[in-house]
């Protein structure tokens, strides 16, 4: 009985019934969570907590099986590629959000609440995903090493100086999000996000899944559970196996996250939270929720690797695509080629975007992320949105939001001023990843003949 229990089957029925509920309940009625909608409503008397709870329940489901597909596909494609997939799959929902406010954009052209929420969600997104991400998952890692035992990590002498050692072959997505971040500097110089910066920035992304899926395909005899019973399966089964895992689990991420973000900010908005900050941090906390549990559990099995491969690539494709693929939208709402246009606000919240992914890639050029920077990327992300937080709160308009951007001003000095220093004191290591990245490319697109080797 004990043996039946512990059967992979077992487990991926567990999986999807977390994910029962919520389609009981949200997807086969057609429901909607709006504070403004009437008795006819269909579940309009579907409280904020119930919908945080089953949609929360379903996103935790739809992640396990979501991992367990990008652990089979690695037998079958590169790893990179599957990891890529799980980044893009794990984010969809916060491409969904921010599409939605993009294309209210452009149904009224111009400067307007719906194009600075997007810029404000995106930025949002793209913060978390380093300063509670990044940071939390490396701290967990270096934490669960001591049962687990985790290759990846190096435990050194000193106070707070043990390290997640990073794959040397993420290399590429470490060097494309490098110049995507440069790149976003000059963005909010444009007056928006147009279609220059969707040919330059889906351009990159374009480049990168163009290198990443020509790599080898490596067999791992590491996988255990779920991944290694469907990779047992003959190619037919496994594949479709992996194809319906993918697919159900993206879909029920995609619809669950906006109930569960939406159940949040009522929760928020009801003890007091601007709406405001409510869409720059609660959503997008909430749609990035499946990214952070696929990658603690990929680090709870000991595979850290995968699990910051997954974080990186996510990075990258809310950097690029997410990003330019927001003009797109805006143009198609508006009916012509045009640009989505935002603030000075939101102008000073992609600087300071730009400076944190600045200082992260600098943290990550010697393939390493001590528990010391870990703790500096999650002080500095907690102590500015505390900061902004305190000041709307306390400080009434117009000078709230002038007080705002110069906290973020300041903040995005700080970043820099790391960041420089880091870059400066490695410019070894930035030197050894842009020759390992363009080794890579050249081999990938087959040119990698007599390509001189870069020792670690």
């Amino acid at each position: 009985m004990a043996d039946r229990l512990r059967h992979p089957l077992v487990a991926i029925a567990a999986a999807l019934l977390l994910t029962v509920p919520f389609v009981a309940l949200f997807v086969t009625h057609g429901w909607h969570l709006d504070p403004a909608s009437t008795a006819e409503s269909p579940h309009a008397n579907v409280t904020p907590i119930a919908a945080v709870f089953v949609g929360g329940l379903a996103i935790l489901g739809s992640a396990f099986l979501l991992a367990w597909g990008a652990e089979t596909a690695e037998k079958d494609v590169p790893t990179a590629f599957a990891i890529a997939v799980l980044a893009v799959l794990a984010v969809a929902p916060e491409y969904a959000v921010d599409a939605l406010y993009a294309w209210q954009a452009g149904a009224d052209p111009g400067p307007s609440e719906a194009a600075n929420l997007a810029i404000a969600n995106m930025t949002g997104a793209n913060r978390i995903l380093i300063g509670i991400g990044w940071s939390a998952i490396a701290l967990f890692t270096i934490y669960r090493a001591k049962r687990s035992g985790d290759p990846a990590v190096r435990r050194r002498s000193g106070f707070l100086n043990d390290a997640v050692e990073i794959d040397r072959d993420i290399s590429l997505e470490i060097a494309l999000l490098l110049v995507a971040t440069a790149y976003a500097f000059f963005v909010p110089l444009g007056g928006g996000i147009g279609i220059v910066d969707t040919v330059v920035l889906v351009g990159l992304y374009a480049f990168y899944i163009a290198v990443v899926v020509r790599g080898d395909v490596e067999e791992d005899g590491a996988h255990v559970g779920v991944p290694a019973y469907l990779q047992s399966l003959s190619k037919g089964p496994r594949i479709a196996s992996v194809i319906l895992l993918f697919a159900y689990s993206g879909l029920i991420i995609f619809e669950a996250v906006h109930p569960f973000a939406l159940g949040l900010e009522e929760l928020g908005t009801a003890l007091g939270v601007p709406p405001f900050f409510m869409i720059q941090w609660i959503a997008p906390l909430a749609s990035e929720s499946p990214e952070l549990i696929v990658v603690a559990y990929l680090v709870n099995k000991a595979r850290s690797t995968a699990g910051f491969n997954a974080l990186i690539s996510s990075k990258l494709n809310q950097w690029t695509l997410l990003v330019g693929t927001l003009a797109v939208v805006y143009s198609i709402a508006a009916g012509h080629v045009g640009t989505l246009q935002f603030d000075q606000k939101q102008a000073a919240e992609i600087w300071i975007t730009a400076a944190q992914s600045l200082f992260a890639i600098a943290v990550l050029s010697n393939f390493e992320i001590s528990a010391r920077e870990a703790i500096t990327l999650l002080v500095l992300f907690v102590s500015q949105v505390v900061i902004e937080f305190a000041v709307i709160r306390v400080v009434s308009e117009p000078a709230a939001t002038q007080l705002s951007i110069d906290v973020l001003y300041a903040y995005t000095g700080i970043y820099l001023l790391l960041g420089a220093w880091l870059f400066v004191r490695r410019r070894e290591e930035v030197r050894r990843l842009v020759g390992r990245t363009a080794s890579t490319a050249r081999d990938a697109l087959g040119d990698g003949s007599d390509r001189p080797e870069y020792a670690d």
